[in-house]
């Protein structure tokens, strides 16, 4: 028998708490990946965070998740992103 792990791929976009910036990617374990974000370890986003996750979606392989975020660091994608940064900014 052979066994084999799925791994679903997440895109996302978080946004800085502090800063007008959002950052989309993908990766397989998303709550890791935020707490890198917000520790300082990624050096494109050290120095805008702390984050809050502005968006999240699954994909079931790497190949779809790459072109969702593709999507997203597009301009309609960011358009859409800075629109829901917008709503989640008046509901506080």
């Amino acid at each position: 028998m052979i066994l084999t792990t799925i791994i679903m791929y997440v895109v996302y976009a978080i946004s800085s708490m502090h800063r007008n910036y959002i950052y989309v990617g993908l990766t397989g374990n998303l709550t890791a990946r935020i707490e890198r974000h917000n520790k300082g370890y990624e050096r494109t986003t050290k120095p805008y965070s702390p984050f809050e996750l502005l968006y999240s979606e699954e994909q079931p392989d790497r190949k779809a998740a790459r072109q969702r975020e593709k999507y997203f660091k597009s301009g309609v994608g960011k358009d859409f992103l800075r629109q829901l940064r917008a709503g989640l900014s008046t509901d506080r």
